[in-house]
């Protein structure tokens, strides 16, 4: 089966979109199995490549192939600048609990307690993969593999496990939990097999969750600002992680 747009829609169920060509970038670095990648300008894809991403530039020249403006835009919900679009096998749930759960971890879990911003998870998820976070966890309804997350995400979904679990059923680990009632952060080192926990934006901490922490803590603020944006308060504790004992990163 040669025809592109025919390998697209053998592909397309259950698969991950990686919408442009840095999600598709990313995705190949660590591993991603990819059927099929599309590009309505298959030279200047390739000069990208070549500028930022000399490492996969091969793995491109042979995976991607020209299609057509129109047929680009059918394949996708919102066609990206770099007109690039691939598919990927998503991990299967097997393999990221496992990942999950390996004991001793040499970095934490990051866990978002019901979320509700599509593109806030998806920027988490790049920062874990940033600081080398052994996962990202979701509880709720939120699909963290939903195409907006993974596109917030850059692809970076197969950089870090990724997965929605139940409450009862989140790795084992001292359950460190963001709280604006907590102890300043500054104050606690944060241990490699950490789980740090970070409630919605709309509503905090759940009250199950809260009551499982081992330790609340808050992250310093100025008085009379209500709050920082999910990402960045995920950012500052794995900066916070990272400065005083975290692994290097290589």
């Amino acid at each position: 089966m040669t025809d592109p747009l025919s390998r697209w829609r053998a592909h397309a169920q259950g698969a991950v979109l990686l919408d442009g060509f840095h999600a598709l970038k990313h995705a190949l670095r660590f591993g991603a199995e990819v059927p099929v990648a599309v590009t309505t300008d298959r030279r200047a894809a390739l000069a990208l490549a070549e500028e930022l991403a000399g490492d996969v530039r091969d793995t491109l020249d042979g995976l991607l192939t020209e299609v057509s403006g129109p047929e680009y835009a059918g394949l996708v919900p919102r066609p990206h600048p770099t007109g690039v679009a691939a598919l990927a096998v998503r991990p299967s749930r097997a393999a990221q609990l496992r990942a999950l759960a390996r004991t001793p971890r040499t970095a934490p879990v990051v866990v978002l307690d019901n979320p509700r911003n599509l593109g806030n998870a998806g920027a988490v998820i790049r920062l874990a993969a940033g600081f080398g976070a052994t996962g990202v966890v979701t509880t709720g309804t939120l699909d963290p593999w939903h195409p907006t997350v993974v596109r917030g995400g850059a692809g970076l979904h197969f950089a870090t496990a990724v997965e929605r679990l139940d409450l009862d059923d989140l790795p084992a680990g001292p359950l460190f939990a963001l709280d604006p009632e907590g102890e300043d952060i500054r104050g606690t080192r944060l241990p490699d097999d950490a789980v740090l926990v970070f409630g919605s934006e709309r509503t905090g901490l759940s009250a199950p969750l809260r009551a499982r922490a081992d330790h609340l803590l808050r992250l310093p603020m100025r008085p009379q600002v209500s709050s920082y944006n999910l990402a960045t308060s995920v950012a500052m504790t794995l900066y916070h992680w990272s400065a005083t004992g975290g692994v290097p990163l290589v």
